[in-house]
């Protein structure tokens, strides 16, 4: 229910300045820690300035025990026995906001273990005292959460208009927020209207008219099935609406108030409503016949909330004054008058199990009050400036939001969870749905969100003033429009990516198969290298063994030539001693027919002339011996010249055979090198162009993935956005189709 807010200061405790702690910290831990010994010593150096009888911000003095005890605007500040039910304790500890002492680091732990001790102590006033620590009421639940669940599937809209009965270009402040507490659905009031949401899609599902103004107050009935609206328009009508959810249609209408219903309920068994507003009367209606039941007067200021509990036996009510009742239902008895809150009560909520009610206020706190005794269980510093609403869902976890234009989740023990991203004007309502996994809440400026629960991310923004079918009718025909040209530039874009992928792979299908070809050449290119270096190394092999032929050949030559002119002098020197021999036995043999024919004639001196000739014959005879011999030496020698000749002449061809297969293998070394330089330059031009030609292709390749993916890309992105304008012509449709139905057989008529 949306609520003016009234400015309340913040309340905050004097600054705590760290430090040694007093000596009684470093005593034994059997030694009393009371208020006047160590306790007050603390208070009165640090918070006594803002906190005392003559100055106490926020109605909260720290310098006397019964002060302290007493509390301040936000109600108790200590808790005997529990520390950390102790709103004191949370704030200097920084376990809650805002943290104490402002602008500061934490307290020194020895400082804050003392207060922690004396709390936990029984936060005892004097050494005399004795700790009276109260039984704590705790926050546990005592129905499981789900309890209560009606059977079936739970209520939700079916063939609902979605045509606004008004249209405005701005919504106005958000003024209220339900959740269904079983179904996945939410309502929006707005002007002269609820918006009915999808709170897993977001979807609108419908719209319920609500002609007799603004609605102040949404509630759905505890099985979901009915919405109740209390509303109207300011200084002139106030009525309450129930409305069936699945039909939408109107069930019965009660109240007729002079002025606007901000705040309206309906009791588990669906017979009573309650209702109230600016004329501080909370009015209890039968629903059977419309019939008032009860009156309550006892509020002095504007109603801002009333709630029945969920088993219906009590009605909570609350106004701007801080005032907070609970009644018996159905009657004017009063069960408690929860007193604590120094502001408006801004908001109410039950919990499941009816045994805790928790209030928001403008004096910045969430209490929880227990309904066995009426205390408050805990009190919460929730938003700076204000709270504005709070919703409990099944399982005892509850969502507020305020002045800070923040939305907080708490967990059932009373401690924030999560904090979700802030609006930018007042936050004024909230609401947990049925699952506790989204919270939906909206603001000043009329913008309202819905969050996940669970990580605190935004899931949607709803609207209160969702647009006319027209509206949305044209909307989908320029959407679906706008899809197309969408569609068609997204086709001739996929079209074109993949013509250009195409060339490109062809084009690198010829670069690699030039590469290839030029791989080959330049593989053949090698292997000729290879072949002409071997041809090299073989001829290089062979030329040591060739010059050393020659060199044998031309050893054996010289040789055989000095040895047959050696043969052939002594062959001419044998001839010539053999010449002179026969020369000589020819003498030799004249000279012995001389002496024989002087012998012959010799007359006297026979015997001499006889002996002579014996002589001259014995010595033809020797002469011719030894020109015979002489002869046969010369034969011989001449013969072994002749060998010795025939020796040379084979020597000199071999040499000539050698020195020419040397010069052919020279040539041969000489044309192996010309070719193996040929064959390098070859090869290495071969390698060149073939590595260029695999640099060609594989950038031709490396260019053709990008363009395949682009292709993908925009094959994707075409069938996307065929898909998409697919659905939205199916939008288009199924908006002309809606309008053509509203017009023809829900439009109003007149």
């Amino acid at each position: 229910m949306f609520k003016p807010f009234a400015i309340v200061p913040l309340a905050c405790l004097a600054a705590l300045l760290a430090g040694a702690g007093p000596a009684a910290a470093q005593e034994k831990a059997e030694e009393k820690i009371t208020f006047e010994d160590h306790i007050r010593p603390i208070f009165r150096e640090h918070c006594f300035t803002c906190h005392s009888q003559s100055k106490a911000q926020n109605d909260l003095a720290l310098d006397s025990y019964e002060r302290v005890i007493a509390g301040g605007a936000s109600g108790e500040v200590v808790t005997a026995g529990d520390p950390d039910g102790s709103y004191l304790w949370n704030l200097v500890s920084h376990k809650e906001q805002p943290a104490m002492p402002p602008n500061q680091g934490k307290i020194a732990d020895a400082k804050l273990e003392l207060i922690r001790k004396w709390i936990a102590g029984g936060a005892l006033k004097d050494k005399g005292s004795t700790a009276q620590v109260k039984k704590k009421a705790g926050l546990e639940m005592t129905v499981p959460a789900g309890a209560g669940k009606p059977e079936g599937e739970p209520a939700m809209p079916a063939g609902l208009t979605r045509q606004p009965p008004v249209y405005s270009a701005r919504p106005g402040a958000v003024t209220a927020i339900a959740a269904s507490p079983w179904a996945p659905l939410a309502a929006i009031a707005g002007q002269q209207q609820i918006v009915l949401y999808h709170t897993n899609t977001a979807e609108l599902l419908g719209i319920l008219p609500y002609p007799e103004g603004t609605a102040f107050s949404l509630r759905f009935n505890r099985s979901g099935s009915l919405l109740l609206a209390g509303g109207g328009r300011g200084a002139s009508l106030g009525i309450v609406a129930v409305y069936d959810v699945k039909t939408g249609k109107r069930a019965f209408q009660v109240g007729d108030e002079l002025d606007v219903v901000l705040a309206a309920d309906m009791n588990a068994a669906n017979t009573l409503v309650a209702l109230g507003g600016p004329q501080k009367i909370v009015r209890v209606y039968s629903t059977a016949d419309g019939s008032l039941v009860t009156e309550i007067k006892k509020h002095t200021d504007w109603i801002y909330a009333v709630e029945f509990s969920p088993d219906g036996v009590l009605l909570a009510t609350a106004d701007r004054s801080g005032g907070l009742w609970v009644w018996e239902a159905g009657t004017d008895r009063e069960f408690y008058n929860l007193d604590g809150h120094k502001a408006p009560v801004t908001g109410i909520s039950w919990r499941a199990d009816s045994n805790v009610l928790a209030s928001a206020s403008e004096d910045g706190t969430i209490k929880y009050w227990n309904m066995i005794d009426g205390k408050a269980i805990r009190s919460i510093n929730a938003h700076g400036g204000g709270v504005a609403a709070v919703h409990f869902i099944h399982d005892g976890r509850l969502a507020s939001i305020g002045r800070d234009r923040v939305v907080k989740l708490w967990d059932g023990e009373g401690k924030q969870v999560r904090a979700f991203d802030a609006f930018s004007e007042l936050g004024l309502e909230v609401a947990l749905t049925h699952d506790g996994g989204r919270v939906i809440a909206g603001d000043w400026t009329g913008e309202i969100r819905m969050y996940h629960t669970a990580d605190g991310k935004l899931v949607a923004r709803l609207a209160s003033n969702p647009p006319t079918l027209e509206m949305v009718l044209q909307a989908a025909q320029a959407k679906a429009a706008e899809a197309q040209a969408a569609a068609d530039k997204a086709a001739a874009e996929s079209a074109a990516a993949e013509k250009a992928a195409a060339d490109k792979q062809k084009s690198a299908d010829e670069t690699a198969a030039t590469a290839a070809q030029k791989a080959a050449e330049a593989k053949t290119a090698a292997e000729k290298l290879e072949a002409a270096k071997a041809a090299l190394a073989k001829a290089a092999g062979e030329k040591p063994a060739a010059d050393k032929a020659l060199a044998d050949a031309e050893a054996k030559s010289k040789q055989a030539t000095a040895d047959a002119a050696a043969a052939k002098t002594a062959a001419d020197q044998g001839v010539s001693t053999a010449a002179q021999k026969a020369e000589a036995a020819k003498a030799a043999a004249e000279k012995a027919a001389a002496a024989k024919a002087a012998a012959e004639s010799a007359t006297e001196n026979k015997e001499a002339a006889q002996k002579a000739a014996a002589e001259a014959e014995s010595g033809a005879k020797q002469a011719a011996d030894e020109a015979a011999g002489a002869k046969a030496k010369a034969d011989e020698l001449a013969a072994a010249a002749a060998q010795k000749a025939q020796v040379s002449q084979a020597a000199a061809q071999q040499m000539e055979a050698a020195r020419t297969a040397l010069g052919a293998l020279v040539q041969a070394i000489a044309a192996n090198e010309k070719a193996v330089a040929e064959a390098t330059t070859a090869s290495q031009q071969a390698a060149q162009a073939a590595a260029a030609a695999k640099t060609a292709a594989d950038q031709r390749a490396a260019e053709v993935e990008p363009l395949k993916k682009a292709s993908l890309e925009k094959t994707l992105a075409a069938q996307l956005a065929a898909k998409a304008a697919d659905d939205a012509k199916k939008a288009a449709d199924q908006a002309a189709a809606e309008k053509t139905v509203y017009d023809q057989k829900e439009k109003p008529q007149g």
